[in-house]
């Protein structure tokens, strides 16, 4: 999607997940795209999403097209606890995680994203 070398996403939504969160854990931090409005945003049949991503180079992969002018952002999971959950509940936004090419991906509550992180940093 992007000029730079492609990485891979693999095509199992669940594979998607569990690595997005193997990753979180590891680099202690999740990625976005935003421009100066926020962040991208996606739309699922129910629920309106913010799509997180595991690496810089997977989150950049969507800035094209509709969302070409976005960058890529880390947000550290302490501040993701601090401020993103309860942010997001009271916007009424889920997360998609780590999304494919069509903006496929397992949907979570801001809670239930939380619960994740911190059952995977107890690792």
């Amino acid at each position: 999607m992007s000029d730079s070398t492609p990485v891979t996403v693999p095509r199992d939504p669940m594979e998607r997940f569990n690595l997005f969160f193997k990753k979180t854990a590891e680099l202690k931090m999740i990625w976005l795209l935003i421009d100066e409005h926020g962040s991208v945003l996606l739309n699922t049949d129910d629920e309106e999403c913010v799509p997180v991503w595991p690496t810089q180079e997977h989150a950049l992969q969507w800035a094209t097209e509709e969302w070409e002018g976005f960058t890529a952002e880390s947000i550290s999971i302490a501040k993701w606890k601090s401020r993103w959950t309860r942010g997001l509940e009271q916007d009424d936004l889920s997360i998609v995680v780590f999304p494919d090419p069509e903006g496929e991906g397992v949907v979570l509550y801001p809670d239930e994203f939380e619960f994740e992180v911190l059952k995977r940093e107890r690792r």
